[in-house]
């Protein structure tokens, strides 16, 4: 398992500009809150107790994050359990309303998230790693501990990263375009 520097400065090196960051921090909760408005839908009776799938997918995620950072996920703990409990309550609400709540939330979160991007001026991370869909929530909660002067090295560590791999991609994308373009005047100059 990569560390929680590697995981999260591939995920920064597509998140460096202020304004995709900003569309980040209400996009990526309000996806969370819509996914598990149907998840609480399934449900099994433990005991007496309901559990759902929301409660389960939301405490898989969690599990992987304490391995990568405990106090990053004590912060996720807090957050995904008031995600999950919202999600609930809208799910509780019927299937029309909870339907409605999700097709808002999910299209919504997405559509703030694409506009980040034109703002960043790049695809999206899971474009290149669909896993990191998984570490957008954390790398948010640090954001927040990096604004906050907490774990500085880890701050450090990681923009150092994502600087070292924005550039790597930069010379790769160079490279592919001076390909494709003596490519094409290749073929154009034969066909001249």
């Amino acid at each position: 398992m990569k560390t929680i520097a590697e995981q999260m400065s591939f995920y920064a090196a597509y998140h460096q500009d202020g304004r995709n960051k900003a569309t980040h921090f209400i996009g990526v909760p309000a996806i969370m809150l819509s996914l598990f408005i149907p998840l609480a839908w399934l449900r099994v009776d433990l005991g007496g107790y309901a559990v759902t799938a929301a409660m389960v997918f939301a405490a898989v995620v969690l599990i992987y994050y304490f391995l990568l950072d405990v106090p990053l996920a004590l912060a996720m703990l807090i957050i995904t359990s008031i995600l999950v409990f919202v999600g609930h309550k809208i799910a509780d609400l019927g299937a029309v309303q909870g339907w409605t709540w999700f097709a808002v939330l999910f299209v919504g979160g997405w559509i703030l998230q694409l506009v980040g991007h034109v703002f960043e001026g790049r695809k999206p991370a899971l474009a290149d790693n669909l896993f990191q869909i998984f570490v957008a929530p954390i790398f948010l909660a640090a954001e927040v501990f990096f604004a906050l002067g907490y774990k500085p090295h880890l701050h450090r560590e990681v923009q150092r990263r994502a600087v070292q791999l924005s550039r790597a991609q930069s010379v790769d994308s160079s490279i592919s375009f001076e390909r494709t373009s003596s490519k094409s005047g290749a073929s154009g100059s034969r066909s001249a």
